[in-house]
């Protein structure tokens, strides 16, 4: 782990432990929020296209946040329910700004109802592992996701840039 993913980390366990899940979901929901503003500022007919060969479109922008909310958010369900998480398959479809936008939407709205619904303090020994942060508890989680639809929220502005 580098300097700025042990930053990173840090910033996830601190605000893990001192926010409650109604704080960090609302944290979530902000950065939702942008990542929806981004992913509608990119040309509707222009959504599928690449603005550079090495460089991913809206709808693939969308679609991994889609996939990685969905691994997360079972990871996190699982835990609270203390069973184990689902197999998924990838999002291949084309969609819309749109249409990714209430899939993610509906997704995170059962998510958050989960959550909610838990004891704030329960199974917080449980870990999720991130390739980049290590293990996680299913608050730091849910913070990493408010990081992660922000990270792709930017990359969606430069598509939008690009391409408008």
């Amino acid at each position: 782990m580098n300097d700025e993913e042990r930053r990173i980390r840090g910033y996830l366990q601190a605000q893990g432990a001192k926010l409650s899940p109604a704080d960090v979901i609302d944290k979530v929901r902000a950065a939702m929020a942008d990542l929806r503003r981004a992913a509608l500022a990119v040309p509707a007919p222009r959504f599928s296209e690449r603005p550079a060969p090495d460089e991913w479109s809206g709808d693939e922008v969308m679609a991994h946040v889609v996939d990685a909310g969905r691994h997360f958010g079972d990871q996190v369900v699982a835990i609270l329910d203390g069973a184990t998480a689902p197999a998924r398959e990838r999002e291949t479809a084309t969609r819309t700004a749109a249409e990714w936008c209430a899939i993610l939407e509906r997704d995170r709205d059962a998510l958050f109802a989960r959550a909610l619904a838990a004891d704030p303090r329960a199974r917080l020994d449980a870990a999720i592992e991130h390739r980049m942060f290590g293990p996680l508890n299913w608050r730091e989680v849910m913070l990493f996701m408010r990081l992660h639809d922000l990270d792709h929220a930017g990359q969606l502005q430069k598509i939008a840039t690009a391409l408008g």
